[in-house]
């Protein structure tokens, strides 16, 4: 069965206050608050931030009322769950009037953590299966504990090693994906490279910052912002030595797939099917 709701994945960096884009002014596709005006379809629908990731909650609610406030948005609030707080009547009631859910970035260990196994995480997964125009988004660490498997840890080294990398378990919110952030200016490729030989049923999807990518019926991907994502297949790879390679010494793999997607392309995950975005008028 398809989900009704949507998954909106970022890069880390959107901008926002606080942040300035390297691309603002080099990228003639830059538009402002471009990525989280996608939040929501009308502006005062209910949004719902969840700064469980981070360590500074109040900074970051204090920056996101700002730009969601120049943005136009007139409904929101802040969900800082924690432990024991999780599964409070208020923050169920809220959940459940929602119409998106938007994790913070941070640690992504800290989402995992607390959230995994949940009555709000299973009510966040049926509205997700069940509700039209419902939402989950989420930035950087918000973004990366979306799917079944999560990348903790790894090395940013030339060239990949084994067991230099550690991953965990997400919230199962979306299946065969592994997602990265950060990914081009934290040189991550290595370690998203990694992570898909490692697990050959996922895609893998490289984040740069103030990008995202709206995925919609569990499987159909458009990208939007000022930088790029990067999509790994490693479903036809063919010589490795993933599988024999000894602790420290390095990995290789042949017919690695990568797809690069800009502003307004598109991807359908299940056929596996690239659309380049329409031509910009001059």
């Amino acid at each position: 069965m398809k989900p009704k709701g949507q998954i909106l994945i970022i890069g880390g960096k959107e901008d926002r206050e606080g942040n300035t884009s390297e691309m603002k002014k080099k990228n003639k596709d830059f538009s402002p608050h471009e990525i989280l005006k996608l939040l929501a379809k009308s502006k005062d629908d209910r949004i719902e931030v969840i700064t469980l990731a981070t360590a500074e909650p109040e900074s970051m609610q204090e920056t996101y009322t700002k730009t969601f406030k120049e943005i136009g948005y007139t409904n929101f609030g802040f969900l800082d769950i924690r432990d024991d707080q999780i599964h409070t009547d208020d923050h169920l009631k809220r959940l459940e009037a929602a119409s998106t859910i938007f994790f913070t970035g941070g640690d992504q260990n800290r989402i995992c953590q607390n959230l995994q196994q949940s009555v709000f995480t299973d009510l966040l997964r049926e509205k997700f299966q069940n509700e039209e125009n419902f939402m989950i988004a989420g930035t950087s660490a918000g973004a990366m504990c979306m799917p079944d498997i999560v990348i903790l840890e790894a090395l940013n080294g030339e060239a990949i090693l084994e067991n230099d990398i550690e991953f965990d378990t997400g919230l199962g919110l979306i299946g065969n994906y592994i997602i990265d952030t950060h990914f081009v200016h934290r040189a991550r490729f290595g370690r998203l490279a990694h992570a898909v030989i490692s697990h050959r049923d996922c895609w893998g999807i490289g984040l740069g910052e103030d990008t995202a990518l709206l995925i919609e019926e569990g499987s159909k991907g458009t990208c939007y912002g000022s930088g790029m994502t990067w999509i790994f297949n490693a479903k036809e790879i063919g010589c490795t030595n993933i599988e024999t390679v000894k602790k420290g010494y390095p990995i290789y793999a042949e017919n690695l797939k990568a797809d690069i997607l800009t502003e307004g392309c598109k991807i359908d995950f299940i056929n596996n099917v690239f659309v380049g975005a329409s031509a910009k008028e001059k």
